[in-house]
């Protein structure tokens, strides 16, 4: 059901839009539970780097691989967000559910390889190479062993993300209704996983 909103409620601590966001009930083992789950079920994310002169750029990325709560992605080291990522090194990484409206956020630092990381033989699919091409000097062909693809490596440092405890029809009852009396919808949860969550998946990785 929605939140009732009170007159009395509205200010930074109380409101219960901000104060009623973040769930710290559930243990935190079932929040990192529950985010490896979100997660694994949406392979396309949006990477953003920070552009000299601009802020954000965000791209459409294919994880490669996850590792714990860390990121693995192939690219050409020849696209502009080696550029960026060689004078910047934060990046962000966003997924979201269209149908369930889950999302994740995740803040990092990035490591970029060259194509001598024994990994990329481990990560490559055949599918990799639509987004290469071969150019036809037996060497940029798009495989595993082409120059340009390398690794970009996404190490989080502070995670958030939405689970949705309501399907399609709850989801729009819960708006329609808070639309209606003034309550707020109550559609999900949120939760945050900082560094000291971060570091304990590293050692536990799922």
């Amino acid at each position: 059901m929605p939140d009732t909103l009170k007159a009395s409620d509205v200010e930074s601590k109380t409101d219960p839009t901000v104060s009623n966001q973040w769930d710290d009930q559930t243990p935190k083992k079932q929040q990192i539970d529950d985010f490896y789950k979100t997660v694994d079920g949406m392979k396309i994310g949006l990477l953003s780097t920070i552009r000299d002169g601009i802020g954000p750029v965000a791209r459409s990325m294919a994880v490669a691989k996850r590792e714990g709560p860390d990121f693995l992605f192939l690219a050409n080291q020849h696209s502009n967000k080696f550029k960026d990522l060689a004078n910047d090194k934060t990046a962000h990484l966003t997924f979201q559910n269209s149908s369930s409206q889950d999302w994740v956020s995740v803040t990092g630092t990035v490591a970029t390889t060259s194509n001598s990381d024994p990994r990329i033989k481990d990560l490559y699919s055949k599918g990799t190479s639509a987004w290469f091409g071969d150019l036809g000097d037996g060497v940029h062909n798009g495989t595993a062993d082409d120059p340009r693809m390398a690794i970009i490596e996404l190490k989080a440092k502070y995670i958030s993300y939405w689970k949705a405890t309501v399907g399609t029809l709850g989801f729009v009852k819960e708006v329609a209704q808070a639309s209606f009396t003034g309550q707020v919808a109550n559609t999900g949860v949120q939760r945050q996983l900082v560094e000291e969550d971060i570091e304990a998946m590293r050692m536990t990785p799922s």
